[in-house]
């Protein structure tokens, strides 16, 4: 008898997490089921184990449903040799017939580092053309320009660490709470362990707004007013660093005096922020008093017609008091994706070369030497804006677009889609096999390898390079995108230069060019890693850049003494422009603003597949103060139409306290492929900071009115759905064990229409009370629930949240009934949306534990582990208890 001892399971794999720049590590186990369970690295230093929301859920978002997984032309699957013979003609044609000006390749902070160098690498060197271009100028570019007007490079001078060291912490237009929740842990264990202040500007109040020691609601767009007039408080206190200034920088005298000119002091400040002087004053007190400041900035500076000036004006504050490159001080640009900063090292912009370079003629030369490049590109290409608006013209003949998803993310974005459509060549790498982007046009689609399947480098926020690691096999014919590029470079007669064999060589390649002719003139070296092989590059651990040839290993901050990479090594403060008051527009009275929420990410490819990141927040929807709320005759929970200039949007209504000032908020998550009406990018207006780039999405003129629907409800099923009546409005979410729909609609939803998967054997209980228009029926089939269709006159949202989860388990009798009756479970049983998503934990818990006692959120974390991983959810449960405070009270 043969006895065969249990295959051991193998060790995890360590790779990083791929949605914000924090960077996170985390260990990934296959489950031998096509999934995995993850968990956080503890030896990473950008996490020590720790992982929000999103990243807790990655196990739950690897199933290849969904998925693109072999090559298509025209509609037809081929293989892969005529896909690729199909993309370089389509680009040789377009060369031949109208040059390098009419080709472009649009990238995405998704993308590894190795795939951004390989694709600049063949438009920029081998194909002229400087039309490449990244969704990261969405999101980081305004910072890039002030990085360099100031210091003369795209250089972040800091480190995570200078977060736990800071005395004070300014969170300007970011909300980290939600966007870089784990790295807002790390500064709540500051404040906790030392008594580190938290201060937080923001038009709207966030979460992180919720946890500050001190929140000012700015007006939108005043930021320069307010770092202007800080400015020149300091100068006035006398805290300028005189000494620094001196040896240092050029351009303080000019710059302080245009503050002036702006925010002349505290009162006139308050003024132009919309703030009480006290609060002001508070402010300036802080930064005046304390010697460590870290001012951390996100896509609320970045994503305006004033970006770049409003990076300058925080920058100006630390170069003049000397805050930069010390422990525990500086400014710090909280980057939006997992790689926009290794895209940024190798040229994934169009205003850059590779290398932290640009296109001055003696970088071009350096450049084009190294690679032994035919056809330099020796200007600046098209912005991503720019981009598609010269698609539109019909200047651009020919796109690739890699990882992302331009018909829903960018501004205008229904423009974007008929533009698409106009292209002679569209070819389209991508994960999922039906997208906005991909049905606007796309002729060829090639099946790129997604997290999991994909092997190389991303860099994060404070210049740390971590390998992502493949831990699942290539399913179909999926390939890596590095190899894409390749092979049709290949194909271009340029195969010598892309004669990769594996993803190291190519990272070999790029470190290798940051140390070319580099004697410490740029920023951006990484010279010592360009001699591994391909055993050290799979064991490489994160490393902090500069890494230079024969220099130790370690933590690096720049300019504390200053050697800013600039011709004389001075940085430079900027006089920055007057703040312009919105253009007055009558018939569109709000501001819109645009952004992220907790638990989804871009537009939803991945986390979209995430039944406990679905269940947070299900339904796209538009935030807005209770005044404005009244004044428009919206109420919470309805519905309302938001349109500007250029399309609109139908949202569930989210009332919060306080309004009366005109501004919205939307979230960009939802497409076409998701919610009927809820395309929020197809909305904001194509304004762009002349400098950087960078699209304004947070202060679009906008008009909202109310829509009603005679009913509402909701659609479960494990199966597929079918149409909903003309006009209805709908989302798709996630739900445990199969699908779900949310929907209202003025007709009458048809229950084997909706759910057209019926079988005859399917035990069918339902209840129809037309005098209430209502309907609920529940199918079973072999006595499990296999799908379930509620409609009311309300918002069914007990009823929703019990049984997203029940699909596929047998129900008792009595359950059955009372949820087809009262439209929610007997047992008592706690449901709600879920609350913290890390661990599962719902809404009717969390009140349990706070009835049963919990006293705060330690306690209540205590008692169901809600708030205990990432924390994000921290600022809604102190919401709940206050709100459980508040209501004997008011008994």
């Amino acid at each position: 008898m043969n006895i065969h001892a249990p295959e051991a399971p193998s060790a995890p794999t360590a790779t990083t997490c791929p949605y914000c720049g924090v960077g996170c590590g985390v260990l990934a186990q296959p489950d031998r089921m096509g999934g995995a369970t993850v968990a956080g690295d503890p030896d990473h230093p950008s996490n020590f184990g720790r992982l929000c929301s999103k990243g807790s859920a990655l196990g739950e978002t690897l199933s290849l449903d969904g998925r693109l997984l072999h090559p298509e032309v025209d509609g037809r699957r081929v293989a892969w040799d005529a896909a690729l013979d199909a993309v370089a003609k389509g680009f040789r044609q377009t060369l031949e017939t109208y040059g390098p000006k009419a080709i472009a390749i649009y990238l995405s902070g998704q993308l590894l580092t190795e795939d951004y160098y390989a694709a600049n690498k063949l438009f920029k060197g081998f194909l002229g053309s400087a039309n490449v271009d990244t969704n990261s100028r969405l999101c980081m570019s305004s910072s890039v320009a002030g990085h360099k007007r100031a210091f003369g490079s795209d250089t972040v001078p800091g480190t995570y660490r200078d977060l736990e060291t800071a005395d004070l912490l300014v969170l300007v237009g970011s909300n980290a709470a939600w966007c870089h929740p784990v790295l807002y842990q790390r500064m709540l264990a500051a404040r906790a362990s030392r008594g580190t202040r938290i201060m937080v500007v923001d038009p709207r109040r966030t979460a992180t707004a919720e946890e500050a020691d001190l929140y000012l609601a700015v007006r939108g767009g005043s930021d320069v007013a307010l770092f202007s007039g800080l400015l020149v408080a300091l100068a006035d206190s006398g805290r300028i660093d005189g000494a620094f200034v001196a040896a240092n920088t050029h351009g303080f005298e000019e710059a302080l005096a245009r503050a002036r000119q702006i925010a002349p002091n505290a009162e006139a400040t308050a003024r132009a922020c919309g703030l009480p002087a006290a609060e002001v004053e508070a402010f300036f007190e802080a930064y005046r008093t304390t010697e460590r400041v870290v001012t951390l900035y996100s896509q609320g500076v970045n994503q305006s017609t004033a970006g770049v000036d409003k990076v300058n004006a925080i920058l100006n504050v630390h170069l003049a008091t000397g805050r930069i490159g010390r422990e525990g001080m500086g400014p710090f640009s909280l980057t939006g994706q997992p790689n926009a900063m290794g895209g940024r090292e190798v040229g994934g912009l169009a205003n850059q070369l590779a290398a932290h370079m640009g296109f001055d003629v003696e970088s071009v030369e350096k450049v084009r030497r190294f690679w032994g490049a035919p056809r330099m590109a020796r200007a600046e290409g098209l912005k991503a804006v720019e981009m598609f608006q010269a698609i539109a013209r019909g200047e651009i003949r020919a796109l690739w677009v890699m990882g992302t998803n331009p018909a829903a993310s960018l501004p205008r974005a229904d423009a974007v889609a008929r533009a698409l459509g106009r292209l002679d060549h569209f070819v389209v790498s991508e994960n999922m096999a039906s997208t906005d982007t991909l049905t606007a046009g796309a002729k060829i689609r090639l099946p790129a390898a997604a997290w999991g399947e994909k092997d190389g480098t991303v860099t994060n926020s404070e210049r740390r390079i971590s390998r992502q690691r493949a831990f699942l096999a290539s399913p179909g014919q999926v390939r890596p995108d590095w190899w894409a590029i390749a092979q049709v470079a290949k194909r271009l007669g340029h195969g010598e230069a892309f004669g990769w064999r594996t993803v190291s060589e190519v990272f070999r390649e790029h470190a290798a060019l940051s140390a070319f002719e580099n004697e410490g003139t740029r920023d951006f070296d990484i010279g010592a890693l360009s001699g591994l092989d391909t055993q050290d590059y799979d064991r490489l651990q994160p490393i902090q850049w500069p890494a230079r040839r024969g220099t130790a290993r370690a933590e690096r901050r720049f300019f504390a003494q200053g050697g800013f990479f600039t011709p004389d090594g001075r940085a430079r403060l900027v006089a920055v422009e007057r703040p312009s008051a919105p253009a007055s527009e009558p018939d569109l009275p709000y501001r819109l603003n645009t952004g992220r929420i907790r638990d989804q990410w871009h537009t939803m490819t991945r986390t979209g597949k995430s039944p406990r990141l679905s269940s947070h927040i299900a339904e796209p929807f538009l935030e807005i103060g209770a005044r404005d709320a009244d004044a428009e005759r919206l109420v919470d929970g309805g519905f309302a139409r938001v349109s500007t200039a250029h399309g609109d949007a139908v949202l569930r209504v989210r009332v919060v306290a306080g309004g009366g000032d005109k501004t919205l908020f939307a979230p960009i998550h939802w497409t076409g492929e998701t919610s009927s009406n809820g395309r929020v990018g197809a909305l904001v207006h194509a304004l762009f900071d002349p400098i950087s780039g960078q699209p304004d999405a947070k202060a679009t003129p906008a008009r909202v009115t109310p829509v009603a629907f005679a009913r509402q409800g909701f659609a479960l099923t494990r199966g597929a759905f079918g149409p909903l009546p003309d006009g209805a409005w709908w989302a798709r979410a996630a739900v445990p064990d199969g699908n779900g729909l949310l929907f209202a609609l003025d007709g009458e939803p048809d229950l084997e229409t909706v759910l057209p998967d019926l079988e005859p054997d399917d035990e069918i209980v339902s209840l129809a009370d037309p005098g209430r228009g209502a309907f609920r029926a529940a199918v079973f089939r072999a006595g499990v629930l296999q799908a379930c269709l509620f409609v009311g006159t309300d918002r069914p949202e007990s009823a929703w949240s019990f049984l997203r989860g029940r699909l596929g388990q047998a129900l008792p009798e009595g359950q059955v009934r009372s949820l087809l009756l009262a439209g929610r479970a007997s047992d008592g049983a706690p449901c709600g949306s879920l609350v913290c998503a890390c661990h599962g934990v719902p809404k009717g818990v969390i009140e349990g534990a706070i009835a049963g006692g919990a006293a705060d959120a330690a306690e209540v974390g205590a008692a169901t582990k809600a708030g205990t991983n990432c924390g994000s959810c921290l600022p809604e449960i102190r919401k709940m208890l206050a709100v459980a405070r508040a209501t004997p009270a008011m008994a």
